[in-house]
């Protein structure tokens, strides 16, 4: 199966290394633009990128989802399907549309339950231990929908 994946941070990077080792090809990912970073401001690729960079896999930055170019490329390199972990932007129903298998979102707490700025961390202090796996594709806004049979990863209280 041909993929993009769509990921920003650190804690993205062990499913784009899985995918990168399954037998499916990683044709591309998907990161936020390269950002400036610390007291230099000096400007950093995202981890995914770095990661991409060192796997020989293209990175994709578009400042905005909806540009024109984005979407063009993205088409020309017609992924079946396209996983996401912590991307951070939202992605326009022009894109949610070009994948055959739509986009696949892995999120690391329960939707629409835990917003917001923390998540994860809000989530653990309860604790609430199920993962969030939604098809995306059908509407932009398909994260408001509750998922009633999320899995429980099986952790205890803090």
């Amino acid at each position: 199966m041909r993929l993009v994946f769509a990921g920003t941070p650190a804690p993205a990077l062990p499913t784009l290394r899985a995918l990168a080792a399954s037998r499916h090809e990683v044709a591309a990912v998907v990161t936020r633009p390269d950002a400036p970073v610390g007291r230099g401001k000096k400007m950093h690729q995202s981890p995914v990128a770095e990661l991409a960079a060192e796997l020989g896999i293209e990175a994709l930055k578009p400042d905005r989802p909806r540009d024109p170019s984005f979407l063009d490329r993205l088409r020309a390199i017609a992924p079946d399907c396209c996983p996401v972990v912590a991307y951070g932007a939202l992605l326009p129903q022009s894109a949610l549309d070009i994948p055959v298998h739509g986009w696949v979102n892995l999120h690391f707490s329960v939707l629409p339950a835990w917003r917001g700025a923390a998540p994860v961390q809000h989530a653990l202090l309860l604790p609430d231990c199920r993962a969030h796996v939604e098809r995306l594709g059908r509407s932009e806004r398909s994260w408001q929908r509750p998922m009633e049979d999320a899995p429980d990863l099986g952790c205890r209280a803090l």
